[in-house]
């Protein structure tokens, strides 16, 4: 959970509210054919890390007063995969700073799969 202090009260936004957001504005990216881990292991080592599971293969934490976002993916096959992340990149970072009035530090795209057909 990660609070945000106004002149109004505190704001707490819940993981499960980031990876939606995040989730929504990363399927409106070309090229993304699934999202989420593809790995039992990885899912387990996160959750035993952070305390729980990540939910749609994101995982956002605070780092500064700034978010640092990681995102696992699987793609299409023969596309451009460094275009795909760039373009999920930039799109990540607008919708959560619009949507929130935090700043993004960073955002780590992953990608776990090449999905074909």
């Amino acid at each position: 959970m990660i609070t945000k202090v106004n002149p109004y009260g505190n704001i707490s936004l819940t993981n499960d509210y980031f990876s939606g957001l995040v989730a929504e504005a990363a399927k409106n990216c070309y090229g993304i054919a699934a999202m989420g881990q593809t790995s039992a292991t990885r899912a387990v080592r996160s959750a035993l890390k952070n305390g729980s599971i990540p939910e749609k293969g994101v995982t956002v934490e605070e780092q500064g007063g700034r978010l640092a976002i990681r995102l696992h993916i699987m793609v299409g096959y023969g596309l451009n995969i460094a275009s795909i992340t760039q373009s999920i990149t930039h799109r990540v970072k607008d919708e959560v700073e619009h949507a929130t009035g935090l700043k993004v530090a960073r955002v780590d795209v992953f990608v776990d799969d090449i999905i074909s057909g």
